[in-house]
């Protein structure tokens, strides 16, 4: 799994977004900070517990230019009927991309193929498509977005900020290191 970057796959799409079916293809995030944002299923558990914390920090997102596409190997359809049914999806806004043939899963190598499912996959792409980013875990532990707003912050400033970069815990505002011979041993 060595996609940190490398830039994605072209890939077309059916998505279920503020109450209509749309395409999605890569050709739609050229230019942007994107998040492909994976999980197992619709109608489980910690899916909409962590689909609805995005949901939470969505308008946070679209402020700093980046735009949300969850998905899962349902169809657009499926999505439409859990955004229907659920207190949680319901507040959803951003594209919920349906793959049920997984080929979006397969490109971000999150598939698992003896199920038919994605793993838990965070992925943050660059305008330039790029993946700067990536998240993986098991089955039963939940993503906190606000360290996926946390991490883009720091995606973004980096790219902005060449020959500077972000420590860990780094927050927007703080103090960044600038690598340099001197710096070796000194921190």
């Amino acid at each position: 799994m060595a996609l940190i970057n490398t830039k994605i796959k072209p890939f077309a799409a059916k998505a279920f977004k503020q109450g209509k079916f749309i395409d999605v293809t890569d050709a739609d995030i050229a230019g942007k900070w994107a998040v492909f944002f994976f999980y197992p299923a619709d109608f489980t558990f910690v899916c909409p517990t962590e689909l609805g914390d995005v949901a939470d920090h969505y308008a946070e997102l679209q402020k700093m230019g980046v735009e949300v596409f969850s998905v899962s190997t349902d169809t657009h359809f499926t999505h439409k009927a859990w955004h229907e049914s659920s207190d949680t999806i319901v507040k959803i806004q951003y594209a919920m991309i349906g793959d049920p043939t997984g080929a979006i899963t397969r490109n971000f190598e999150v598939m698992r193929e003896d199920e038919g499912l994605a793993d838990r996959g965070t992925f943050i792409v660059d305008p330039d498509g790029v993946i700067q980013a990536m998240e993986i875990t098991a089955e039963g532990i939940g993503r906190d977005a606000s360290d996926l707003v946390r991490k883009i912050k720091a995606a973004q400033y980096v790219r902005a900020h060449p020959g500077e970069v972000c420590p860990a815990k780094w927050k927007e505002g703080e103090k960044t290191l600038a690598p340099s011979l001197e710096l070796v041993g000194k921190i």
